[in-house]
């Protein structure tokens, strides 16, 4: 049975994208995800896909999509989370990257999320992470960053674990 993660950035104000993109560049996020996901199956919706400049390398990309004819170059397109899982299901861990939909959608199954929270509200985000049941998790681990040259706001590294 594959370990399935949900990994995102999530602001304050729970967003996580304008205009189909990321709220701001945290090089720090960007290396953490890279580091965590390579060697693993992602499963994205398909406004994440087209967001990205190709398909993430050294993954099995895997594309949520409600247009079953849709082609997307290097990964595999499904048009249920069962039918995405089930192509991943030889893979030791999934990870879900996204949009709202998806993730919503994954808060059922997931065993563990992989949270990096920026302190900072952006008031004109158009995306948002969906309403967690906090009851159901258990924080195991945070790691707190402040601002920096390359990191424009403080930010948190936090693991969250279904609770048994």
């Amino acid at each position: 049975m594959s370990k399935i993660t949900i990994i995102a950035a999530i602001a304050e104000n729970n967003a996580i994208g304008k205009d189909k993109r990321l709220l701001c560049r945290m090089p720090a996020d960007m290396k953490r995800f890279k580091e965590l996901t390579t060697g693993h199956a992602v499963i994205m919706g398909r406004k994440t896909f087209e967001s990205l400049p190709h398909a993430l390398p050294n993954r099995k990309n895997v594309v949520l999509t409600t247009l079953p004819e849709a082609v997307f170059m290097d990964s595999f397109a499904c048009e249920s989370m069962g039918t995405a899982l089930d192509l991943c299901e030889q893979e030791e861990e999934i990870f879900i990257i996204g949009g709202a939909l998806v993730y919503r959608q994954a808060l059922r199954i997931a065993d563990r999320m992989l949270i990096t929270r920026i302190h900072h509200e952006f008031e004109d985000a158009d995306a948002f992470f969906p309403v967690v049941n906090w009851d159901l998790w258990e924080e195991t681990e945070r790691q707190d960053f402040p601002a920096d040259e390359e990191n424009p706001y403080p930010y948190s590294f936090i693991t969250y674990m279904r609770k048994k």
